[in-house]
């Protein structure tokens, strides 16, 4: 019985590792609600993000998590704590990504124009004061989810959710998550240490 719940482990980790997208990321920028974290990782792992990217500035920490909420998701995706959007940014470009924030702008073009195929950060703000005017001038864009209400804005890990769903949507519908994007040397190290966890 043991063998066969190892077994049956190894493949779901398998199974899940072939199909992360390691061009599809999500940065939170002084996101501070562990609540709106947890969920937050939680949506990056159902639509096979890889690695996700956290930059806290102007004296913002880290929330503390709770292990029953986001240990199940956390543990599952590579995490980058950046203390400066402008590194992030660099970071991320010299990964090849385009960077649109999720800010509230006359600009802003809505999810369902955005090509989720390309490489692409999406960078979500704080609860109450949004993504830093620094970030939105840094970034290749900023994006919206349409809305017909009298609200203008919907609660960040929400927002993340119905997102990243249009991005795998676009993504699936392509194809992009029936072949492997892992290299086969990532691939192993990163197995190898799941099983472990």
């Amino acid at each position: 019985m043991e063998m066969e719940r190892t077994e049956a482990r190894r493949k779901k980790i398998e199974q899940v590792l072939k199909k992360r997208q390691l061009d599809l990321t999500v940065v939170l920028e002084n996101v501070h609600d562990p609540h709106n974290v947890s969920a937050v990782l939680r949506s990056c792992d159902a639509v096979g993000i890889f690695e996700v990217f956290l930059v806290y500035h102007s004296g913002q920490k880290f929330p503390e998590l709770s292990m029953k909420s986001s240990a199940s998701a956390m543990k599952w995706l590579k995490i980058h704590f950046f203390n400066e959007v402008q590194e992030c940014f660099e970071h991320l470009r010299k990964k090849g990504f385009k960077i649109y924030t999720t800010s509230l702008t006359k600009m802003s073009i809505s999810i369902y124009e955005i090509n989720f195929l390309e490489p692409i950060a999406i960078v979500f703000g704080n609860e109450h004061t949004g993504v830093s005017e620094l970030a939105v001038n840094l970034a290749d864009g900023n994006l919206r989810i349409p809305q017909v209400g009298m609200t203008e804005s919907l609660n960040i890990s929400v927002a993340c959710a119905v997102t990243l769903y249009e991005a795998f949507r676009q993504r699936n519908s392509a194809g992009y998550y029936n072949e492997p994007q892992i290299t086969n040397e990532l691939f192993e190290k990163t197995f190898k240490e799941w099983l472990n966890k």
